[in-house]
């Protein structure tokens, strides 16, 4: 079996990188300054999954489709995992003391639990835990 470990990388446009950059900071979450520069961060979540923030003119370079306006329309949901109850509440917690803005209620099933946020720049953040019992089937 391969050791190849698949990573991710969600782009996302931001108004202003230096301030997305410090927001992600502000969570716990390193830089990359390597694939970092003026116009574009490298948010590093875990060894497999990396956020790029680029500027919106920068992002454009990428697509011919037009930024979506986060503001009124989700172009996305991005879940994150949390190793426990009390680690969904730290990130989002420090989310919100940054500059975040709560999305809609924690959700709560026992087995289950999460709460969200939008980030300074509407993206939507789902952060999770589930009982690893339920994983395990």
């Amino acid at each position: 079996m391969s050791q190849y470990q698949q990573m991710i990388f969600v782009n996302l446009p931001v108004k202003d990188v230096e301030a997305s950059k410090h927001f992600f900071a502000q969570l716990g979450f390193s830089h990359n300054k390597q694939f970092s520069d003026e116009k574009t961060t490298s948010v590093v979540i875990s060894e497999t999954i990396v956020v790029m923030l680029l500027s919106e003119p920068r992002f454009k370079e990428f697509t011919p489709k037009d930024i979506a306006d986060s503001s009124t329309h989700a172009e996305a949901l991005i879940a994150l995992s949390a190793e426990s109850r009390a680690k969904v509440d730290e990130l989002c917690d420090a989310a919100l003391a940054a500059g975040a803005t709560p999305s809609k209620d924690a959700q709560d099933y026992g087995t289950m639990y999460g709460r969200s946020f939008q980030d300074l720049d509407g993206h939507n953040w789902e952060i999770m835990w589930m009982d690893p019992s339920m994983v395990q089937g």
